[in-house]
């Protein structure tokens, strides 16, 4: 059944770990509703105000960010751009007229998931973690539907309201397998080198990236190539480092726009183990090495890691064993076939496919009910 005039808000962002996740949202609703209307709202100055339009949708930003973790003259003005972006969120319901509101996490859902909620708008959150961040822990009660990447979430959410969906990833991704060749010719490799993909998450990870630039001559010298997302603070200095590099395959940018191509061209990943990242890894099967991100709420990224780890599905790196372990634990990965074989089995097995398409249909259904009641 074809729905008539579907506006639906997504909001959130901050990182590529809530962006992307929208992204994809967005993107199969339309494939079940080819006229549906999408309105982002994310935060302005941060990188939704860049992706989302990329990615053919338009998107408003409120005046928002989140309390700095030291002192400083910036927290002042946290109550000022609360009201400020509830004023507007407000104003932005109101004129767009949504059917539904989708709440991603991040600082710029606040504000709008509650205005909507406050205005009579169904509202629907999607949960990447398996420790919920504070925004969607609060928005949780007005919530028709909450959907989840994992089980055991009734601890944080009312559990009438739960469904475990899987996290959504971005639909190049899923269809990377076949790109290979594309992928080699598109970086400047050589398809007989083996490849690695060292990836810190959309804003880069200071100690994943610290590790390979003291490691660059050793993963030279052993032939093997790099193809290195360091984020925009420490692009500059890796770009300086690797210049002596480029004939032995080390690739380095601040941000990959086309992961497809970049999960295609590597053997190994070396990432963070947020739970986006976690998702796209066991869709693509890639054999990965993790450095959880000490500096997350709940150490979440480390359980999620372990959660691979202790089937045989990832190989783990603490943070504080990065420097001395990351750069040796990934040439000795590429040294051994058989490990590779069996990490990429075991993580392939852990796959949760088609996450967009059923949050899109948890979506529509709610409209539908709206729409009908």
């Amino acid at each position: 059944m074809q729905l008539p005039d579907v506006k639906v808000i997504i909001s959130g962002g901050g990182t590529g770990g809530h962006i992307f996740p929208a992204i994809a949202i967005a993107d199969a609703i339309r494939q079940a509703e080819p006229t549906a209307k999408v309105l982002f709202v994310g935060a302005e100055g941060r990188m939704e105000m860049e992706k989302v339009p990329a990615a053919g949708y338009e998107i408003e930003g409120l005046w928002i960010s989140g309390i700095q973790r030291s002192l400083t003259l910036k927290n002042l003005l946290i109550p000022f751009k609360i009201i400020h972006s509830s004023i507007k969120a407000r104003r932005l319901i109101r004129m767009f007229h949504p059917d539904v509101a989708v709440g991603v996490g991040g600082y710029a859902s606040g504000p709008t998931i509650r205005a909507a909620a406050a205005l009579g708008i169904p509202t629907i959150l999607q949960e990447q973690n398996s420790y919920p961040g504070i925004t969607n822990k609060m928005l949780a009660a007005k919530a028709k539907k909450i959907c989840v990447a994992y089980s055991g979430m009734e601890k944080y959410f009312p559990a009438d309201k739960l469904i475990v969906t899987g996290n959504p990833v971005r639909k190049d991704i899923v269809n990377q397998k076949d790109l290979r060749h594309e992928a080699m010719e598109f970086f400047g490799l050589d398809p007989t080198k083996p490849t690695i993909l060292a990836v810190g998450g959309s804003l880069g990870a200071r100690t994943i990236n610290q590790s390979l630039l003291n490691g660059l001559s050793e993963i030279a010298n052993n032939n093997i190539q790099l193809i290195w997302q360091t984020g925009k603070l420490f692009s500059d200095q890796a770009a300086e480092a690797t210049k002596d590099f480029e004939k032995s395959g080390i690739r380095q940018v601040a941000f990959i726009a086309r992961m497809d191509l970049a999960y295609a061209a590597a053997d190994v990943v070396i990432s963070r183990a947020g739970a986006i990242a976690i998702s796209e890894l066991c869709i693509t099967g890639k054999p990965s090495i993790l450095v959880p991100s000490p500096n997350v709420a709940e150490d979440h990224q480390t359980k999620n890691a372990l959660a691979l780890s202790s089937q045989d599905a990832a190989i783990l790196v603490t943070d504080a064993e990065a420097p001395s372990e990351l750069v040796k634990k990934s040439i000795s990965l590429i040294a051994n076939r058989e490990k590779m074989l069996q990490l990429s089995a075991n993580i392939s097995r852990l796959a949760q496919h088609e996450s967009a398409q059923r949050i899109a249909g948890i979506i529509l259904e709610c409209v539908k009910l709206n729409k009908t009641a």
